[in-house]
């Protein structure tokens, strides 16, 4: 039987599987990663929007540039309008920049991120292929095209992956050290880790549908072009994607409560009322799928050495766009976590910090994407029929439901509390110091450095993101270049703790320059620790930021930073 070994296997190489492998193998972990589809094979039409804190990753990837030149035409508005139809009347529109203005612009609620990359507006059919041509391309990556997993089992050194190749029903086996999975809301990742979703497993049920209309942008003439058009009337409400900026539009049909299957409503009927077309408008349909929007949640996020990201380990409705994103952020703050493990530089007991971390804050989001789903839905059932008129009431009627529809979603399209405002409360390898840190909400942020925050963006003097200065691992921003710091360096060299320390100007940090002359920032950017001055006892603070202080988890019987080998067959 054909055997492979890599430090770490992922189940799935959609976005989060594959960001995860990059991650890892950025960091020097060999990895392996399975995917049922073939090699290339384009994902559905899902999320349409990359997140800051995403294109932030993808920066320090290398790959945040070619990104941008994926999508929509780079002139094309990235704005959210209104109307009735999409055809209709304009209600209200959140403007948000296209991509040839998105380092630029100042004017709108979208334009003032703190951060070198803003958010992008793509569809996953366009991000997917570059994040894995550059997967396919990396010498730590193996990618196992048509291959599924069976089944796993754990031992006290790594995980045992029965696989079986689609095409010729071969079977095989992966040893690794851990495993991820990333392998969607059917997960058998999580089936296998004993985790179960908890949390509301029907919010809305919606009719989606890729078309392709030629003509349908001529129509929608009238008004400036717009990335996603909301229609609201009495009669049907949805929500219309352009894909490619020319001839290809996705649309969501959002059924009403008292339409409980999907083949309670007629799609072709609904898309052209969405639409505001009528028998004679000509459209083909390329694919159909049909949701159901939930608020779901694993009980648990790993079992010893596997471990859940993505939809595998939460199902939300698609506010804000963050499905997806907040994958990408699972993957992230676990992978440099398993790659600092790996190289010895961590304890077996940091990995308790992932599920500590990333499950009380997505169920936080999950939440937050509830809600506003409720009230959106609450919104499009009360679309008062004179919305369509022309007429004084008409025109009354439109004017309150533009400015209710701009008031409730510029916080889920304009979402910066979403990006940087979430914080880490209950970690075990953060040194927090009692202060309480700003409510965490949707719409809005207050930048912090208490302990689990983001660390908050500055640019250098040499016109560099301070991002692009950290190293990777530990990075201490020092602010009083007075402060001596030899004493936590050599704490951290005696642990082979890559630390990082960058000075900052009072006119470089600005606003942002805190009361503390030190931070201690991880490779996720979120703050392990601040202070006026290196602690007492610096080693027992690298011994806290790198598990070996924490009092959950148990020390497992696992050889600590000895490499595995390279594939033994199938691999590069």
């Amino acid at each position: 039987m054909r055997s492979y070994q890599a430090s770490v296997v992922v189940i799935g190489a959609g976005p989060v599987g594959l960001t995860a492998a990059l991650d890892l193998a950025s960091r020097g972990v060999d990895v392996i990663v399975l995917e049922t589809r073939h090699a290339g094979e384009p994902p559905s039409v899902k999320c349409n929007h990359v997140s800051a804190r995403s294109m932030e990753i993808f920066r320090r990837l290398g790959i945040a540039e070619q990104l941008r030149d994926a999508g929509l035409p780079a002139d094309f508005p990235n704005d959210c309008s209104y109307r009735t139809t999409a055809t209709g009347i304009e209600l209200t529109r959140i403007p948000i920049p296209s991509r040839a203005t998105r380092y630029t612009a100042t004017d709108g609620p979208d334009t003032w991120w703190p951060t070198p990359e803003p958010p992008h507006r793509i569809n996953q059919i366009y991000l997917e292929p570059v994040l894995f041509a550059h997967a396919a391309a990396h010498p730590k990556i193996s990618i196992l095209s048509r291959t599924e997993m069976v089944h796993f089992e754990q031992d006290t050194a790594g995980v045992s992956v029965d696989i079986r190749d689609l095409d010729t029903q071969r079977s095989a086996f992966v040893r690794a050290k851990f495993l991820i999975g990333c392998d969607g809301g059917r997960s058998l990742t999580r089936k296998l880790i004993g985790s179960s979703f908890v949390g509301t497993p029907v919010i809305q049920r919606v009719q989606s549908t890729l078309i392709d209309a030629p003509e349908l942008k001529t129509l929608m003439q009238p008004h400036k072009p717009a990335w996603m058009v909301l229609a609201l009337n009495p009669r049907r409400t949805g929500t219309v994607v352009a894909i490619d900026g020319h001839d290809r539009w996705l649309i969501h049909n959002h059924l009403r409560p008292d339409e409980p299957h999907f083949d309670a409503v007629d799609r072709d009927w609904a898309i052209r009322t969405i639409l505001g077309v009528g028998p004679d408008f000509a459209y083909d349909i390329v694919s159909k799928e049909d949701w159901v929007g939930r608020r779901l949640v694993a009980d648990r996020f790993r079992d010893r050495r596997a471990f859940i990201c993505g939809d595998a380990a939460h199902l939300w409705m698609p506010y804000a766009g963050y499905g997806m994103n907040a994958g990408i952020a699972d993957a992230v703050s676990l992978c440099w976590m398993l790659a600092a493990y790996l190289h010895g530089w961590a304890d077996i007991r940091m990995l308790d910090a992932y599920e500590a971390e990333r499950q009380p804050i997505t169920d936080q989001v999950s939440r937050f994407a509830m809600e506003h789903a409720v009230a959106s839905i609450n919104q499009r059932a009360g679309v008062p029929a004179e919305i369509e008129d022309d007429s004084a009431a008409g025109a009354a009627a439109r004017a309150a439901i533009g400015r209710a529809a701009y008031d409730l979603n510029v916080q889920q399209y304009c979402c910066a509390g979403l990006n940087f405002g979430y914080f880490y409360d209950q970690s075990p390898v953060i040194a927090y110091d009692g202060e309480t840190p700003p409510a965490y909400t949707m719409g809005s942020f207050t930048p912090s450095t208490v302990p689990g925050a983001r660390m908050p963006h500055v640019w250098l003097s040499d016109g560099r993101s301070v991002f692009d200065a950290m190293g990777p691992g530990y990075t201490l921003l020092r602010y009083d270049p007075a402060c001596e710091v030899a004493a936590l360096c050599e704490a951290a060299r005696r642990h082979a703790v890559p630390l990082t320390v960058i000075d900052l100007s009072a006119e470089e940090a600005g606003e942002t320059r805190p009361a503390e002359a030190l931070l201690l920032v991880r490779p996720d950017l979120h703050i392990a620790w601040r202070g006026d001055g290196v602690p007492r006892d610096s080693e027992a603070l690298i011994e806290r930021v790198t598990g070996r202080a924490s009092s959950s988890g148990t020390e497992e019987a696992i050889p600590n930073a000895i490499p595995m080998a390279r594939a033994s067959a199938g691999g590069k």
